[in-house]
């Protein structure tokens, strides 16, 4: 009887499976309550009585966040804003990460460029002299106010940076006796051998612009040019807002009677969490994979 084939191995199995299982409920609760609070009506919601279902269903919460022509426009500039933020982020990263992971005597300065971005990790502007170099930069109410601040995503660069270093070297010798040069080496090579990295670090950069909001409030002045995060965020303070003012017109008054605080945060966490949740199924097998594809020429 092999190890595979053994009691124990089976008992240990079972029990990691009755526990990974348990874990994913435990974890997955909480999402399925919010979801159920988004479908509910206001009095439900208000009341507590909403646990895994959702009660007196109704689609207030999402008509009100879509009935809005700004949700539209947000959701454009949101989709520009990943996008952009995302090819700039990752084209930074790989040709910073590339000459970063090579020996000190292949490139003598790679000590003090290493120092200088590990600093800014430490040590940051702050958020006024942040604000001043993008006013005078005239970047105000621009989708690059928004993806030029965090280009280069420095974490990112000494991630793959160590991934680059932990290949094989005789994988890029054999590519230099070959002929090839550096550029071809990066983008033929290495870029393809470290997609498992690649994927990894595109999520994280996908999803750190898809859900950032407070650069949105600071740096955009029109609301028409809100990326979709913020313009969720000032609906909940809209309606908070409506809700202590005393000048409400009729259809304010309408729609707040269908909808309450918890109905519309819980609605607006699944608005802002669809494209993500859509997007990591597919990048999910990358993670899987092994460091290195292919062999090593000799």
């Amino acid at each position: 009887m092999g190890f595979n084939d053994s009691r124990g191995r089976k008992l240990f199995l079972a029990a990691n499976n009755i526990f990974l299982i348990g874990l994913a409920i435990v974890c997955l609760l909480p999402l399925v309550n919010i979801l159920a609070i988004s479908f509910s009506s206001s009095a439900a919601a208000s009341a507590g009585a909403v646990k895994l279902w959702p009660v007196e269903f109704t689609l207030s919460s999402y008509k009100y966040a879509l009935a809005k022509p700004e949700f539209l426009t947000s959701l454009f500039v949101s989709i520009e804003r990943v996008v952009l933020g995302t090819v700039i982020s990752l084209a930074i990263v790989v040709m910073s990460a590339y000459p970063l992971s090579k020996e000190r005597s292949e490139f003598p300065l790679r000590t003090i460029y290493v120092w200088f971005f590990f600093v800014t990790i430490l040590f940051s502007g702050g958020l006024i002299p942040t604000y001043m170099v993008i006013r005078n930069y005239h970047l105000l109410d621009t989708v690059w106010a928004l993806v030029l601040p965090g280009a280069v995503a420095v974490f990112n660069i000494v991630l793959l940076l160590n991934f680059f270093r932990g290949t094989p070297k005789e994988i890029q010798e054999a590519a230099f006796v070959d002929g090839c040069t550096h550029w071809q080496v990066l983008w033929k090579i290495m870029v393809p051998v470290s997609m498992p990295a690649l994927a990894t670090i595109l999520l994280f950069t996908c999803v750190g612009q898809w859900n950032s909001w407070f650069d949105g409030l600071i740096y955009m002045n029109s609301p028409s040019n809100y990326p979709l995060q913020t313009y969720l965020q000032t609906l909940v303070v809209s309606t908070e807002m409506f809700t202590e003012a005393g000048n409400l017109t009729a259809e304010d008054m309408k729609a707040l009677a269908e909808i309450s605080d918890r109905t519309t945060k819980a609605s607006q966490i699944f608005l802002a969490a669809l494209p993500v949740l859509a997007l990591y199924p597919f990048l999910q097998k990358y993670f899987m994979k092994g460091i290195v594809l292919g062999s090593v020429k000799g």
